[in-house]
């Protein structure tokens, strides 16, 4: 799932080949807009600047143009379709079919030197460029192109070219792919970069390559031209972007040439060529600023004109007390109970403290009916819920595969965060499980602007047998990345707590190589105790609540929920499938289906003794008054049930390492609930399950209670 949808699709037509592109951000009309220009094209544009379009298309019309040969454009295999001249007139023509007068062009690798191909060709139409990686090929021997240089593929049969002769890529074009994007992304846990560019580059032929080769060589610089004496027509601003680890095109040659295009050159240290992608943060801030200057040039006297930034909550705006940002995470909805009954505890201990979430649907449904303050920038949130659905199967998500695909979602929710805290408003940042900004955080450690604390309930990503070697492969790099991230910037956690106790800690490591997860988190943890949200003491006697409910006193309640997330349909079609079996043995059976947020409730079957119940704000009240229940595999719903002592059974989602190793280690720990094998498990199985754990004794754990206000004292620490 995207993090950002185009407003508009579009086609152009040159000389019958068809090029797309797409316009983001159609309502931004003051602001200058951007065009994002093709590369080599192994990648469509989207995809090569998936972490920047949806942060600048906030603020502005952002363009995107596919390259010849991939994405939804043509693949044609003449090489005069690929010449530099053509390519700058698929941007003259998207801006006459936009009916863009002026804007910024920006192009990566080979579209660094048609970004400023298109400012000389171009200067009417370009207020400045920018190039991130540039490939310049500037030829320290023949420095000037011929005039008459000719497509001549027999000279260069014996000649590499990006890395492989033009005859043996054709023959080998997964290996030159693969040794493509294996240059490209040569920092460490670039994994799923390579993973990207490679399923990419199978979109498009080594006949494309081959014909994009030719028309590249040839036209760039220009015939007759050296790169050096085209730089020197080029009077727009421009910016060059370079990691100084580049090994496809070595920073060297940007640093040769911003001299000769004026231009200010930026490099960034251990960065390598799409270090864009890998070092989203960073780039992100250079071009904001470049744009900045842009729009408005710095006033002598030292004045800038200053971005509209998202406004603060104005109820904030006269308070005197510290104030707490608070990012809880919109993935279950179990973070949100947790987060306000600390909030909760937070405000006993510190009266003057003001706190603002900044969080997403349908998180931001529980802050409504609680009359909390939502920052206004959570509108601009990318939702994570959503993509995670779109990541399910039938009662299955493959969580790990679901986050490491929800990169382009993350980093635009960061580069939202950043601009929140930037102003300093904020003496504290409360993330639970608040991953975007976890890890970005620790990759740009000058984008933290204030304290933070982190929250979680389990450490460790860790493989299922069904994922095999490449599932420890993947667990193992992203865990060391993470811990390699404490190791080098101790600083940015000021605090990490684990919503547990020290033994609800899996016992296993991390990877190969690596630490125990548990004696790892010994060392880098505080731990709160668990925290309900609620006193199960406090909720008053069980038939009382059966009588609020309106369940008879000979009524056998069953209450089945499945959390905040749309992934539980299928548990719960079978769980009603499971009812109209059971009840033919226990006629008094009420099974009552709480389907959450984002399941309506009328899309599953209705049964006799069946109620349906969309968003139930107090589910854990509910539970307290059933003889049964049959949840999901979340920790929040069954570290309830087990505080309250109900029977249940859970069914955690297949592939899901959380709630197959870390949630089941923490119920099993307690004794609590019944696990069951959803792909084993009909529906008859299921039903006999249910009859008999109906009455049955529990001899759970006692959960202690005082977890939120624990927690709450160690972030007071930080006030």
């Amino acid at each position: 799932m995207r993090a950002r949808e185009p407003d508009h699709r579009g086609l152009l037509d040159r000389d019958g080949v068809r090029v797309a592109y797409e316009i983001h951000g159609i309502e931004h009309a003051t602001a200058p807009p951007i065009v994002f220009l093709p590369t080599f094209p192994v990648v469509h544009t989207y995809e090569l600047f998936k972490a920047q379009i949806p942060h600048l298309a906030r603020r502005r019309r952002v363009l995107v143009l596919d390259p010849r040969g991939h994405g939804r454009s043509d693949r044609p295999t003449d090489p005069a379709a690929y010449t530099h001249t053509q390519r700058v007139g698929d941007v003259l023509t998207l801006l006459e079919e936009t009916g863009t007068d002026r804007a910024v062009m920006v192009g990566m690798s080979q579209g660094g030197p048609l970004a400023v191909r298109v400012a000389a060709a171009l200067p009417d139409h370009t207020i400045a460029a920018i190039a991130i990686a540039p490939s310049w090929q500037i030829d320290k021997h023949t420095p000037t192109a011929p005039e008459d240089q000719q497509f001549d593929p027999e000279r260069w049969a014996h000649e590499d070219v990006y890395y492989f002769r033009i005859p043996s890529f054709r023959e080998h074009y997964d290996d030159f792919v693969r040794e493509l994007a294996e240059s490209a992304h040569t920092e460490a846990h670039s994994i799923k970069m390579i993973e990207d560019t490679i399923r990419f580059g199978r979109e498009t032929t080594a006949e494309v390559i081959a014909a994009h080769m030719f028309g590249q060589i040839v036209s760039w610089p220009p015939p007759g031209e050296s790169v050096e004496r085209f730089a020197r027509r080029v009077h727009c601003p421009v910016m060059i972007i370079h990691g100084s680890a580049d090994r496809m095109d070595a920073v060297e040659s940007s640093e040769q040439a911003a001299p000769w295009f004026d231009a200010r050159l930026e490099i960034v240290p251990r960065g390598s060529h799409g270090v864009h992608g890998r070092r989203p943060v960073q780039v992100n801030a250079l071009i904001d600023d470049f744009l900045d200057d842009v729009a408005d040039p710095p006033d002598p006297a030292g004045g800038r004109a200053i971005r509209p930034r998202d406004a603060s909550p104005s109820s904030t705006s006269a308070t005197t007390g510290p104030r707490v940002l608070y990012l809880s995470s919109p993935i279950g909805l179990g973070h949100a109970r947790r987060d306000l009954a600390i909030a909760d505890e937070l405000r006993t201990l510190a009266p003057d403290v003001t706190i603002d979430w900044l969080t997403q649907d349908p998180v931001t449904r529980v802050l409504a009916a609680r009359n909390e303050s939502v920052h206004p920038a959570s509108a601009h949130l990318a939702n994570e819920s959503a993509h995670l659905e779109s990541e399910a199967g039938e009662h299955q998500l493959h969580a790990f595969e679901a986050m490491r695909r929800m990169d382009e979602i993350l980093i635009a929710n960061f580069m939202i965060f950043r601009e929140v805290i930037r102003d300093g408003t904020y003496d504290l940042v409360i993330g639970d499980e608040a991953w975007d900004v976890d890890h970005y955080l620790h990759e740009e450690p000058r984008a933290k602007a204030t304290r933070f604390a982190w929250l979680t309930d389990f450490v460790g990503e860790l493989p299922m047998p069904a994922h095999g070697r490449r599932g420890v492969q993947l667990t193992a790099d992203r865990n060391a990345e993470m811990i390699g991230h404490i190791e080098r910037h101790p600083e940015i956690r000021d605090a990490a707590i684990l919503v547990g106790d020290p033994d609800d800690v899996v016992d296993l490591p991390f990877g190969p190589g690596l630490p125990s997860i548990r004696d790892w988190t010994l060392d880098h943890y505080q731990f709160s105790g668990y925290i309900t949200g609620f006193d199960p003491a406090a909720l008053g006697r069980r038939a009382d609540l059966r009588t609020e409910f309106g369940y008879g006193p000979n009524e056998v309640v069953c209450v089945a929920a499945v959390g905040g997330s749309g992934v539980g349909a299928s548990l719960l079609r079978r769980i009603i499938a499971a009812h109209m079996l059971a009840v033919r043995q226990i006629p008094e059976l009420r099974t009552v289906l709480v389907t959450g947020p984002r399941i309506e409730p009328a899309s599953l079957p209705s049964a006799p003794r069946l109620d349906k119940h969309a968003y139930v704000p107090d589910l854990h009240r509910r539970f307290a008054a059933a003889d049964l229940a049959v949840v999901q595999g979340g920790l929040t719903t069954t570290m309830e049930l087990a505080a309250l002592g109900v029977p249940f059974l859970y069914v955690p989602l297949l592939d899901h390492f959380e709630q197959q190793i870390h949630v089941r280690h923490r119920l099993q720990r307690h004794r609590a609930g019944t696990a069951i094998d959803y792909a084993t498990t009909d529906a008859e199985t299921l039903a006999n399950s249910m009859i008999q754990t109906i009455g049955a004794t529990t001899s759970a754990r006692p959960i202690v209670t005082d977890g939120a206000r624990q927690a709450a004292k160690m972030l007071c620490r930080l006030l």
